[in-house]
Order: structure tokens, then C-alpha cells, then sequence
């Protein structure tokens, strides 16, 4: 959509021009924060006068508003606009239109011949609705079955609605192509990649709105992502994910081959990144892009780690966009040489971006974010937006972790704050005992007066490079506020950074420190201590 349309309005402006005609059904992805305010139309008029951008009415008014702008900070856009899709093919491929509603119970399509390109399948341009059963494993309404190579194989232009079981399963195959396709209203992951076996697929240009959860197969499935990636080795490529009740884009990566294909000579978790480039996810429940639980790639990925016999190999995740989010726009669990490039992310619940923990430290400096955007609010005026206390960016409770080069805008409201420390680390000690450092660099902040806010256990050491982050010059420094890090003629307290209440029950907030480049900030740590504890020691830094 290339204009806002509100509740009760019975029209939309599209972007571009179409060839879709009066009695064709569309779908309207939800904008805001709940993925299912996805809403399907009939169209009872369409005005093409301005045919780049054509009018489409309908009789049914809107339920929801769907917000659609591309917004500028600084130079820099950020494209929210609506998407919407057509359901309408001329050759349909359908379930029972009595009972397949019912018994979520519908029609399938499947292909099945052992051995490299023993079968060629190319769907293309229908409509596929009443697909797919529940409780049925393998009956998908696109499923391509241990074949092996196909690639002269593919789905694509096609509108696939109202399905009991995913979208487009990749079985055992590689070199299948799932280009422009539309999927609304499915249950399960929508396109799944099945055994962690799979490579070389290419999955571009695909629209996924409202992916649902379901309780009729794995357990993964009653928290599905649009996009179920199990192997690292393909490309994802300019795909939207608009609207799932938990994940958009959810790198489920293995350590093993699984099911039918169970090799442990592959070795997901450790293997080179294909490509992730130009995607977009909102309006999920949970996480935009998910990256769980871990993606190490290594140059021989099922042997051990080595510095020099086998080094990490950079995974780099670029120009994803992620708005509406009800936890973070995207998350990265345990990592190596992942970096993400040219994040966009804005209007998210609990983070833009997150790491939580960066593996094989003596690899110092490859595993960063580097560029783009990260917005606290738009003007997508959502109120739970408004009413939530997000981050930024959280970094990793771990060492050797970098941000450089982002742009930070609208951070200025509560305990909101542009960045957080230590991930994942609520339970203090039991989780980790902080005091980690990370790295910063060529930070911009726009209308974001809350630029850190210190997390438990409230012991982040943030270096700054070349001033950016704390304004005191080059090789300077932020952490919390303790009496051991006080250093007058060094530091001072800094009302822009801040530790929660819990911090210190007396005051409403806590601010931090920042410190010239005339005091290091180190981590002390004591392993295998004798006597069994220090409560006879005194210890006292003033």
C-alpha cells in the first residue's frame, strides 16, 4: 500500500500497478502488533486513473487500521508500508469446500522419486485453498519429498490459503526454487525446511501473512515461524513475513541431519550461511528473525573449532527489516562470526536487536552489528509501544562483541532506553556474573536522551572508541554506577544512562558513569579461591 488505511474505510492505495479485476479476492496484512488483524477482501471496484498507484474498494469495511509510510531519520528510510496480497488464481486446486473446514482436512500435493532429478515439478500460478490435513505427517499442500537435486523444480506465482498444515514443505531436496508466492491463514511453519539436510534452495519474493500456531505435528509448531529454516546453506532472499503468532523468520539450525536424512557428516550449526538478504518481518508475536540455538560456522563445520586449522567463517545476515514485533525485531542465541548488517528496526516490545552470547572469543572482532537503524517509536502510533520499556539493542553477556556505525532515534520515553547490557541475564550470577566488555563506534543518537540502561547484574563495561557513545573523547567509558568505579578525576555521572529500581530501592533511577581514556575498566575474577570464602576479608577499593 502506498497510503494509510483506517478502520472503517472501505478502500486501499497500492503502490504499484496491477492486473487484478473486480470479484478477485486480496489480503490485507496486519500493520501493528497483533499478526492476526490480517483482513480478506473481495474487490467491488478498482480505479486505475493513476496507474501506478490504483485504488481498490470492497464492501466489507476495515476492521483495523493499516499503516503505510516510508519514514525518514536522518537520510535513511524506513519502508512500513502495508502489504497485500491476491488470492485469486484462475485454476484452483482445493479441498472439500463442506468438510475440509471442519476436519482440517484438505487436499495435497506431493512428489516423491528417489534419486537426483528423477522428477521435475513446476507449479505455477494457482490457487491452492482447503489444503493441507492436520495430524497428518507429510500431507503439505506443496511438498517435495526426498528427491535430491531438482532444478529444474519449482513453486512459484502462487496463492495458497486456508491451510490445515504448512504452505510448502522442502523434504530431503536441494536447488528447489519458492519464488512470489502468497500464503495467508496457515497452520504450522509455512515454508519448512524439514531434516537439516536440505541446501542450495532459493526462497524468494514469497508474501507469508498470518502463520498460526498448531497442534497437530511438532512441538515447534505451536510456536511457528513464517519461515522454518533448519539449515544454513540456502537463500532466503526479499521475502516478507507479515504477521505469525510467534516468529517471522526462525533459524531453527541442528547439529545433526535429522529423520530420514540423519548424517552426522552434516552439521548445520557450523556450516556457511547461504544468504539472508533484503527480508522483512512484523507484527510477529514474538521475534522478527530468531537465530536458536546457535550458528557457529566453521571452514570444516563437523570438526572442532581451531584458530588456525579450522577458523570461524563470517555468517552475514544483511538489510533485514524488522517493525511490530511483540518481543525484538531480531535475536541471535549462541554465536561465532555473525554479523548483521543494515538492521532496520523499529516499534518493538522488548529489543530492536539482541545477542546473547558470542562463542570462540580469541576471534576477536567478527562477530558484530554494524549500520542501519534503530528506532524506539514511529508514527505508527501503536500504545503498547508507548507503553512498553524496549531496548535497542541488548548486547551479549559475553566478551568480544561490537556495535558500530548504527543510528539511533526516538529513545527518550520511561525506562526505555537505545541500549541494554548483559542478554538473558535476569537470574544475576546464576546466569552470568557480567562485567563483559563490548565495543562501541560511530553511534549517532537523534531524540534518544535514554542511551543505556544498565540490566541485571548491573556490571556492563562498554568501551568507547572514538567517543561517540559517552561524548568523553577517545578510548573512554560507561558502566554502572559503583563506588569502586568512581574515580573523580576520571569519571563522571551520566543522568543519560541508568540502572532500574532494582538497582537501588531508594532512588526512582541510578545513573551510570562515564569515564576519560585516564582510567581502564577492567573485569576481576577468581577461580579456585582458597579459603572458601572472603567473609573474614577486608576488601575495599576507595
Amino acid at each position: 500500500m502506498s497510503k494509510t488505511s483506517n478502520k472503517a474505510e472501505t478502500t486501499i492505495t497500492l503502490k504499484e500497478a496491477v492486473d487484478w479485476v473486480v470479484g478477485d479476492v486480496i489480503v490485507i496484512a496486519s500493520s501493528d502488533l497483533e499478526g492476526r488483524h490480517a483482513e480478506k477482501r473481495t474487490i467491488t471496484a478498482i480505479n486505475k486513473t493513476n496507474a501506478a498507484a490504483p485504488v481498490v474498494t470492497f464492501k466489507e469495511p476495515l476492521l483495523y487500521k493499516h499503516f503505510a509510510k516510508v519514514e525518514t531519520y536522518g537520510g535513511d528510510t524506513m519502508d512500513m508500508r502495508t502489504e497485500v496480497g491476491l488470492l485469486t488464481r484462475n485454476i484452483v486446486y482445493r479441498g472439500d469446500p463442506e468438510t475440509s473446514n471442519k476436519n482440517m482436512f484438505g487436499a495435497h500435493i506431493m512428489l516423491h522419486s528417489p534419486g537426483d532429478e528423477s522428477v521435475i515439478g513446476r507449479i505455477e500460478n494457482i490457487e491452492l485453498t482447503d489444503v493441507g490435513q492436520a495430524f497428518q505427517l507429510g500431507r503439505y499442500p506443496i511438498h517435495f519429498h526426498m528427491i535430491g537435486t531438482v532444478h529444474q523444480s519449482y513453486a512459484r506465482n502462487n496463492a495458497i490459503h486456508q491451510t490445515y498444515n504448512r504452505a510448502v514443505t522442502l523434504h530431503g531436496v536441494h536447488y528447489f526454487k519458492v519464488i512470489n508466492n502468497v500464503a495467508y491463514d496457515t497452520m504450522g511453519h509455512t515454508i519448512f525446511i524439514e531434516d537439516a539436510a536440505e541446501t542450495k534452495n532459493r526462497i524468494e519474493g514469497n508474501l507469508i501473512i498470518q502463520t498460526k500456531r498448531s497442534w497437530s505435528l511438532l512441538n515447534t509448531d505451536q510456536s511457528p515461524g513464517s519461515f522454518w529454516i533448519t539449515h544454513p546453506d540456502n537463500i532466503i532472499k526479499n521475502n516478507h513475513a507479515a504477521g505469525s503468532d510467534r516468529y517471522g523468520y526462525w533459524y531453527d539450525l541442528q547439529e545433526t541431519a535429522v529423520g530420514p536424512s540423519f548424517s552426522k557428516d552434516v552439521c548445520p550449526i557450523s556450516t556457511q550461511l547461504g544468504e539472508f538478504k533484503d527480508n522483512v518481518a512484523h507484527s510477529s508475536g514474538r521475534y522478527g528473525l530468531r537465530i536458536f540455538h546457535n550458528h557457529t560456522p566453521l571452514t570444516k563445520p563437523c570438526s572442532p573449532y581451531h584458530a588456525t586449522t579450522n577458523p570461524m567463517v563470517p555468517a552475514v545476515y544483511e538489510n533485514f527489516t524488522g517493525y511490530s514485533n511483540g518481543r525484538n525485531g531480531a535475536i541471535a542465541g549462541g554465536t561465532g562470526a555473525v554479523q548483521f548488517k543494515n538492521f532496520k528496526v523499529a516499534d518493538n516490545l522488548l529489543a530492536g536487536i539482541e545477542f546473547e552470547m558470542t562463542w570462540h572469543a580469541k576471534a576477536h572482532g567478527n562477530c558484530f552489528i554494524d549500520g542501519g537503524l534503530v528506532i524506539g517509536t514511529s508514527t505508527n502510533d501503536q500504545a503498547g509501544v508507548a507503553a512498553a520499556t524496549p531496548r535497542g539493542i541488548i548486547t551479549p553477556r559475553s566478551e568480544w562483541f561490537s556495535v558500530k556505525n548504527v543510528k539511533f532515534h526516538n529513545w527518550n520515553w520511561s525506562t526505555a532506553a537505545a541500549i541494554g547490557s548483559c542478554s538473558h541475564c535476569w537470574h544475576g550470577a546464576a546466569t552470568d556474573s557480567g562485567a563483559r566488555q563490548v565495543n562501541f563506534s560511530g553511534l549517532t543518537f537523534t531524540n534518544a536522551d535514554k542511551r543505556i540502561n544498565y540490566q541485571v547484574p548491573w556490571r556492563a563495561i562498554y568501551y568507547d572508541i572514538d567517543g561517540s557513545l559517552t561524548n568523553k573523547g577517545e578510548k573512554s567509558w560507561a558502566t554502572p554506577y559503583w563506588l569502586h568505579n568512581d574515580w573523580s578525576d576520571a569519571c563522571e555521572r551520566d543522568p543519560r544512562q541508568y540502572s532500574s529500581a532494582a538497582r537501588s530501592p531508594s532512588a526512582a533511577v541510578d545513573t551510570g558513569l562515564v569515564c576519560t581514556s585516564a582510567v581502564q575498566v577492567r573485569r576481576v575474577a577468581w577461580s579456585g579461591y582458597s579459603p572458601g570464602n572472603f567473609r573474614l576479608m577486608s576488601m575495599r577499593i576507595a
